[in-house]
């Protein structure tokens, strides 16, 4: 499957994600702490967009051969299994009760190393790594809160600029459509699926497996991924607004530095 013209678009979107960046640190003095071998943000549990964990699988796929492969395979595996304990807790969480923000708090404070963190700190795929990954360390606007890295040296109170993540997802899940429309797959709810970066790497991205379609008619089928996350089971909004922006990344307002 040639993917060539959505990679482009979405190697455009992570140039503009890296100078908001580049923005964002240019304006706040001293409080990005960001330094090579600090891994914080490495052991995070977060998902990808479609589009982003088949680039990240053809990346890794083109990079990695041998032995050096089959450790990151290994360790893939077992950060899948942790992941799905971790989303397995949280549903029986939901079933008992437990509010939607108690169980996204329970998950914000998960650690799970990604299986691309080498034993020297290092990140083996950072050329190509995630949007998460890049923006990670600058304040952030997440459904019009404030959020940043918890080493980083930004004070509570202050305002400062952000880097609005609701637009950044909104543009991927663009190009997630995109790349479904492209092989006219039959799995109509694929791309809005989430997926791991463990379960990224692991896949094998087939054209089967993703539902490619001769024919015109799309089929109400069973995505074979992951599913949602909790906050976008408790998302109120249209799902067709996710579908509506251009390129541009924008800066957020300037909420507080939590």
């Amino acid at each position: 499957m040639d993917f060539t013209n959505i990679f482009e678009k979405y190697e455009a979107l992570v140039a503009e994600v890296d100078k908001a960046f580049k923005t964002v640190s240019e304006q706040t003095d001293d409080g990005i702490k960001c330094g090579k071998g600090c891994s914080d943000c490495c052991h995070a549990l977060f998902d990808l967009t479609l589009v982003e964990a088949i680039y990240l699988n053809r990346k890794f796929n083109e990079t990695f051969r041998g032995m050096p492969r089959s450790i990151i395979m290994q360790r893939a595996d077992v950060s899948d299994r942790e992941i799905n304990k971790i989303k397995r807790r949280a549903f029986k969480a939901s079933q008992a009760g437990t509010s939607a923000q108690e169980i996204i708090r329970e998950i914000s404070l998960a650690r799970v190393r990604c299986p691309l963190l080498g034993d020297d700190n290092l990140c083996g795929l950072y050329e190509f790594r995630p949007l998460t990954c890049r923006i990670y360390g600058v304040p952030m606007n997440i459904g019009g809160e404030a959020h940043s890295c918890t080493k980083s040296g930004f004070s509570s109170g202050k305002s400062y600029p952000t880097i609005n993540m609701d637009t950044l997802q909104t543009k991927l899940i663009k190009l997630s459509n995109e790349l479904t429309e492209s092989i006219n797959s039959k799995l109509i709810e694929l791309p809005e699926m989430i997926i791991p970066v463990s379960t990224a790497l692991i896949t094998d991205y087939t054209p089967e497996y993703l539902g490619e379609n001769t024919g015109k008619a799309k089929e109400e089928i069973e995505v074979p991924v992951a599913a949602p996350s909790e906050a976008c089971s408790t998302c109120s909004e249209d799902k067709s607004a996710c579908a509506n922006c251009n390129y541009t990344v924008s800066l957020g307002g300037t909420p507080d530095s939590e």
